[in-house]
This record gives structure tokens, C-alpha cells and sequence, in this order.
């Protein structure tokens, strides 16, 4: 007989579809939000609720901000002449952690996956070439993780951008094959950047 309250099995129906948690994490997690302080666990809902209409996309590079333009786009002490092209808008995070790029940023919301129906014009693919038509860029990094699919969406981009005269770059070796950019470490990803090579 399973005696967990209706709403505690809804509550943990939908933390184990959250990314890495299964059952036992769900059931701790929930355990926590049952006996933490009630002012703690309304706080916790109202940042939640407010999620979705407090933060947005950038208009510019897709970034998540709370502001449009974000924060990067409106600093003028940023490069504008560099564009890194990540998959995800959260993969930014690692790299502004590393301190070491200060140039621009363009997430493509995914990567292209014609067996799940993921094709260019699901992605923000025109959005970066009409920046770099815009002028003043003279290289983009193509920071796509180092998978089948974010090769391919690499490749494609990379043949995109030719006819526009700009530089294409892919960060060094050091990321694995297969692993995800965001998840790397600060030094290898530091490094990756300084010692990427041009396609």
C-alpha cells in the first residue's frame, strides 16, 4: 500500500523528471521540502512561479537575462568583433567563470538533429549570420559540445559563414568526445579557448 499523500506523489512525479533525478533524489529532495521552515518553502514556490515571466531570451543573442538586451550584449567593453556560439544559453556560464573571453555570445537553442526533426531554421542559425552581416565581426568560435551532433551543427555553420569573410574557429582539444562543454573544467576549458583552431 503505498501511503504517500496524492499531492506528495504528484510532487514527486515531477522532480524526477527534472535532468539526473531519479526516485531516491526526488524522495529526499521532497523529504526536504516538507520539513524546511513554511516562510522558506514560500519563497522557494514564489521564485518559481515568477521563473518563466521574470527571465526571457535575449533579443540579440539568445542568452537568458532579465533584460533585453543582456547584460553582455549591452556592456561596450565587450569585444564586439568575436561571437562564441554555444548550444545552450547556460553553457555561458562556465566560460564567463573562466575570465578569459570578453568577447560576444550567440546561443543556437539546441543543436541540429534531423533524427528528432531539429533542423537550421529551429535554431537561431539566420540570427548569427544577420550579426555577422551587420559588420564588425571577424571571428566566430563555434563552441558546440564535441558530439556527432554538434560537430554536424559546427560544419554546417562553418559553411554558412564563408561567404561572409569572417574567421571560424573551434576550441582545442581538451573537451571529450562526447562530454558537454559546460560540464568542463576551468583550466582545460581556459585552454581550449586560447589554443583553438581555425576550420
Amino acid at each position: 500500500m503505498d501511503l504517500r499523500p496524492p499531492t506528495v506523489r504528484t510532487l514527486l512525479a515531477h522532480l524526477e523528471r527534472l535532468p539526473g533525478v531519479g526516485p531516491r533524489t526526488a524522495q529526499r529532495l521532497a523529504e526536504h521540502l516538507l520539513t524546511i521552515d513554511p516562510n522558506e518553502l514560500d519563497s522557494f514556490a514564489s521564485v518559481l512561479a515568477g521563473l518563466r515571466e521574470a527571465v526571457g531570451l535575449c533579443s540579440e543573442c539568445s542568452l537568458l537575462t532579465e533584460t533585453d538586451p543582456c547584460a553582455v550584449c549591452g556592456d561596450p567593453g565587450r569585444d564586439r568583433r568575436t561571437i562564441l556560439v554555444v548550444e545552450e544559453p547556460t553553457t555561458v556560464w562556465a566560460v564567463e567563470e573562466t575570465g578569459e573571453y570578453r568577447g560576444l555570445y550567440h546561443a543556437l537553442l539546441g543543436h541540429l538533429s534531423p533524427l528528432h526533426g531539429v533542423g537550421p531554421d529551429d535554431l537561431t542559425i539566420t540570427r548569427l549570420e544577420e550579426r555577422c552581416r551587420e559588420g564588425g565581426v571577424t571571428e566566430v568560435i563555434l563552441a558546440t559540445d564535441p558530439t556527432v551532433e554538434g560537430e554536424t551543427t559546427a560544419l554546417f555553420i562553418a559553411r554558412r559563414l564563408q561567404p561572409l569573410g569572417v574567421e571560424v574557429s573551434r576550441p582545442a582539444s581538451g573537451i571529450p568526445v562526447g562530454g558537454e562543454v559546460a560540464s568542463v573544467d576551468r583550466v582545460t576549458l581556459t585552454q581550449a579557448l586560447q589554443l583553438r583552431r581555425k576550420i
